[in-house]
């Protein structure tokens, strides 16, 4: 696997600018990013400076990422009230918010946006997952205007959760345009939501990207297991490439703890040629 095909999350770097960005994505020694849209959207960020910057370090957008307003997480609990779209009074904003990405994604020539639905509900019966559904549908429907697909973030609900939900949101979309899978593995393990690699066998079909990040369960119930670096964790990294090797999809390392970021993903970076260059 080379560099060009391998990318890292571009929030998993904390840059403060574009500029910051490139200079801790040569430092991974890596030419490829998932991009966090909204501070491009919210004007933060200059969209013109931001493309100008990478396309100058020959940097390739592979995705994009984006959060939804009022998410919490202080905590487990603070995060099942408010993550993804689950929270009524800030739907409006919330869509409103992605309008503007799907148009961003359009003009980045993107072609696969992620983000967290939130946590949802296991039964099928339930008022709040039917709005949930409904809700991701109505963020798919727009992205799928602008020529961009959707891909959901596992680790908040089982991979028995996720495959009904997905048969049932995409049972009213077009099959070209039908909401995916961005798989973490980590996510599953700090969620406490099941084996990754049974989870990944299962979804495999569904699979858009992949995110490479690694954890422990936690020793607490009803709080988080802890993020570690690839090749640390609980993660059986062999079986885990060995699964995608059937299904080869993008791959982006992301690290959201820890100081020595850059330094841990250039060991993430060496673990994944490592082992998909033995199994090549």
């Amino acid at each position: 696997m080379t560099a060009a095909s391998l990318a890292v999350c571009s929030w998993s770097l904390r840059p403060t600018d574009p500029n910051d960005l490139v200079t801790k994505i040569a430092a991974c020694g890596l030419s490829a990013v998932q991009l966090h849209l909204d501070p491009l959207r919210d004007g933060s960020w200059s969209e013109h400076a931001t493309t100008d910057t990478l396309a100058r370090a020959n940097i390739r957008l592979v995705s994009g990422m984006i959060s939804m307003k009022g998410e919490d997480y202080s905590s487990l609990d603070a995060i099942k009230r408010t993550g993804g779209v689950r929270q009524d009074t800030l739907w409006g904003d919330n869509f409103r918010a992605a309008e503007a990405n799907a148009a961003l994604a359009q003009r980045l020539g993107l072609s696969l946006v992620t983000f967290h639905a939130g946590f949802l509900p296991h039964e099928r019966g339930d008022a709040l997952r039917r709005t949930m559904i409904d809700r991701v549908r109505q963020l798919a429907q727009l992205f799928a205007a602008r020529g961009v697909r959707l891909a959901l973030e596992t680790g908040q609900e089982s991979a028995d959760t996720l495959l009904d939900v997905l048969a049932e949101l995409n049972a009213s979309l077009a099959t070209r345009w039908h909401v995916g899978v961005n798989f973490d593995p980590a996510n599953m393990i700090l969620y406490g939501m099941g084996d990754p690699i049974d989870a990944l066998r299962r979804l495999l079909p569904h699979v858009r990207q992949v995110h490479v990040k690694d954890a422990l369960p936690t020793k607490t119930p009803g709080s988080w297991g802890e993020e570690v670096p690839v090749g640390t964790g609980r993660v059986d990294w062999p079986a885990f490439f060995a699964l995608l090797r059937e299904y080869p999809v993008p791959m982006a390392i992301e690290r959201e703890a820890g100081e020595a970021r850059v330094e841990d993903i250039r060991t993430a970076a060496s673990l994944i040629r490592r082992l998909t260059g033995a199994m090549a």
